[in-house]
């Protein structure tokens, strides 16, 4: 078990065998010591964890619940970039983190919905985990997910 896993199991959390690909894309890409992970979704042993826009009122994802999701998102983000890497001690830092929120037109808070990300990230990797991040608010997301994270690492030799 990496040093980034046993973090994450004090909290709570463990790192999910690889969400697969929903359409013709891969989980992660490495480029020579950078990788991507594509978009990750909150799934929870192959389930949607939530479905809907996040926003304030009835029949809206609540804030709080989307700061979760993200959370699982980054989780299975993390899981695509082991996939490739192996190892997550491999990961000298997070770079970039991409979160977008699907809104109710009303709803502005997504940068402390994609906080559940960054958030989890950081406890993960510590200081390393502290990246560069957009939080975009959009209309719909695949599968109606409220919320979807992608991050940038670069690895140490």
């Amino acid at each position: 078990m990496s040093a980034v896993e046993a973090r994450l199991a004090e909290l709570g959390h463990t790192v999910p065998e690889v969400v697969p690909p929903l359409a013709a894309y891969v989980p992660a890409v490495q480029h020579g010591d950078l990788v991507f992970s594509s978009g990750q979704l909150p799934m929870v042993d192959g389930v949607l964890a939530a479905t809907g826009k996040v926003g304030e009122g009835p029949g809206l994802v609540d804030p709080e619940e989307a700061h979760r999701l993200a959370g699982i998102c980054a989780l299975n983000a993390v899981a695509a970039v082991r996939s490739v890497v192996g190892d997550l001690d491999r990961v000298a830092r997070v770079l970039k983190v991409v979160g977008f929120v699907a809104s109710d037109p009303s709803f502005t808070g997504q940068p402390a919905v994609v906080n559940g990300a960054s958030e989890l990230l950081r406890a993960a990797f510590g200081e390393a985990g502290v990246h560069a991040r957009s939080a975009v608010g959009v209309t719909s997301l695949p599968l109606d997910t409220p919320v979807e994270v992608e991050i940038t690492v670069a690895l140490r030799d």
